[in-house]
C-alpha cells in the first residue's frame, strides 16, 4: 500500500525553491488534501525522487565475478535496493547489445530483459529498459528490433565502439586477446568478426535511415552517444534521434541544443571536475546552459552529489540543478508526472540530512523503498 502521510516541519524543494511548507501524500500522489497522519521531518530536507537517465550501475549486481551470472532477478532486486539508498526513484537500464559479447552481448541482453520483466511486479522503483545498439552490426537490424518488440523496450540509443583506426590499419587492435578469452571468444574468430563488421561500413548509413524511420513509426526514443562534431549530431538529428548523450564536444552540445535536442551528461564528469578521458567538462556545459539532464553514467551517488556541486558552485540555484536530475531527466524520457513536488504528481521523494545532506529515506510511488536513521526513527514513532 502507499503511505498516506502528512511530511511537517521540513524544508520542501518546490519548483522556485526550498520552503518551509507540508508536504501531503495519498494514493501514491502529492495532494494538497490534507492528511491525518503527520510524521515530523524537522531537520530534513524533501526534494523530489532523482530520475536517472542513463546508468549501467546495476551491472556489477548481475555478475560480481566472471560466471556468477545465475540468477538475473535476484541481481535486479539488490540493484534496485541500491538504487533507493541513492535517492532514485526512476532509473534507465542501460544494457548493450553489443559485438563485444559477454555481458554486452545479445544473449545477455535477452537473459536481462526476460528477469526484468519477471521481477517488475515486485519492484517498486521504476526500471526503464534501454538498449545500447552498436551500429555495425547490421546482420543483428531485425533481430534488434525484434527483441525491442518482445519486451516493449521504449528507448534505443546508438554506439559504435569498433576500433576502426586500428582496424583500417591491419592493425591488432589493444586488449583484443584478453577481450576475447574473458567472453570465451577464440581471439582470432573474435578479430575475423571485427574485421568483418569494419568492412561493411560503408552500408551502415542507409541502414540507420530505414531503422530510425522504423522505430520512430513505433514510438521508440532514441538517442546518439559521445557525438563530437556538429555533422555528427544534425545527421542524427535528421534522423529523428532526439537525444545526445554525453557529447564529447562543446561543437556537439551545441549543435543538439539548436536542434532543440536534449542534452544528458554524466553527473561522474560533474564530480570528478572534468571528463576521466579529456572531453569536455560537464560543469562548463551546464554553466552554458547545455545541459538538460544529467545521469549516474556507471555511478548512482554521483547523482545527488553533481547537483550540490553545481549548487554550491553557484552554477544554478539549487532548485536549478536538481532539477537537472528530476524533471530535467524526466521531460526527456516523456515522463510528465514526475521530477517536481506539486499536487497530482507521482509521490517520488527523497529525504535527506539538512546538515549532512545523507540520503535518509526515499519513496517511490508513495511507497517506501529506502529509510534509515533518524528518518527511520520518525516514521516508525
Amino acid at each position: 500500500m502507499s503511505l498516506s502521510l502528512r511530511l511537517t516541519g521540513a524544508r520542501v524543494l518546490l519548483p522556485e525553491g526550498l520552503a518551509d511548507t507540508d508536504l501531503n501524500l495519498a494514493a501514491g500522489r502529492i495532494t494538497d488534501a490534507r492528511q491525518p497522519r503527520e510524521i515530523d521531518l524537522s531537520g530534513f530536507l524533501v526534494l523530489p525522487g532523482l530520475v536517472d537517465a542513463h546508468g549501467d550501475g546495476f551491472e556489477k549486481h548481475l555478475a560480481p565475478r566472471r560466471g556468477a551470472m545465475k540468477d538475473i532477478g535476484q541481481g535486479l532486486i539488490a540493484a534496485e535496493a541500491e538504487l533507493a539508498a541513492n535517492g532514485i526513484t526512476t532509473a534507465v537500464l542501460a544494457q548493450f547489445y553489443s559485438w563485444e559479447g559477454g555481458m554486452r552481448g545479445p544473449d545477455f541482453a535477452e537473459r536481462v530483459f526476460t528477469g526484468l520483466e519477471e521481477v517488475r511486479p515486485r519492484l517498486d522503483t521504476t526500471l526503464i529498459p534501454q538498449l545500447r545498439f552498436e551500429t555495425p552490426m547490421l546482420d543483428d537490424y531485425d533481430a534488434m528490433q525484434a527483441m525491442l518488440r518482445r519486451f516493449a523496450i521504449p528507448y534505443v540509443v546508438f554506439n559504435d565502439h569498433l576500433p576502426h583506426d586500428a582496424l583500417e590499419k591491419g592493425k591488432r587492435p589493444p586488449r583484443l586477446t584478453g577481450q576475447a578469452l574473458r567472453i570465451g571468444r577464440n581471439p582470432e574468430k573474435h578479430l575475423e568478426y571485427m574485421q568483418g563488421l569494419h568492412a561493411r561500413m560503408g552500408e551502415v548509413p542507409a541502414a540507420l535511415d530505414t531503422l530510425t524511420k522504423s522505430l520512430a513509426a513505433e514510438g521508440i526514443r532514441m538517442g546518439s552517444h559521445d557525438d563530437r562534431t556538429q555533422a555528427q549530431r544534425d545527421r542524427w538529428h535528421d534522423m529523428g534521434v532526439r537525444l545526445a548523450e554525453f557529447p564529447e564536444t562543446q561543437e556537439a552540445a551545441e549543435a543538439a541544443r539548436a536542434t532543440g535536442d536534449g542534452v544528458i551528461l554524466g553527473a561522474p564528469n560533474v564530480v570528478r571536475g572534468g571528463s576521466h578521458n579529456g572531453n569536455v567538462s560537464a560543469i562548463d556545459l551546464a554553466a552554458m546552459g547545455l545541459c538538460d539532464a544529467l545521469a549516474s553514467d556507471y555511478h548512482y551517488p554521483s547523482l545527488r552529489r553533481a547537483a550540490f556541486l553545481l549548487a554550491d558552485g553557484g552554477v544554478c540555484d539549487l532548485a536549478g540543478a536538481w532539477s537537472l536530475v528530476s524533471a530535467g531527466p524526466a521531460r526527456l524520457l516523456g515522463l510528465d508526472d514526475r521530477g517536481r513536488l506539486t499536487p497530482g504528481q507521482r509521490a517520488d521523494l527523497v529525504i535527506l540530512d539538512a546538515t549532512t545532506r545523507d540520503i535518509c529515506a526515499t519513496i517511490s510511488g508513495g511507497r517506501l523503498t529506502h529509510l534509515r536513521g533518524e528518518a527511520a526513527a520518525r516514521f516508525l514513532a
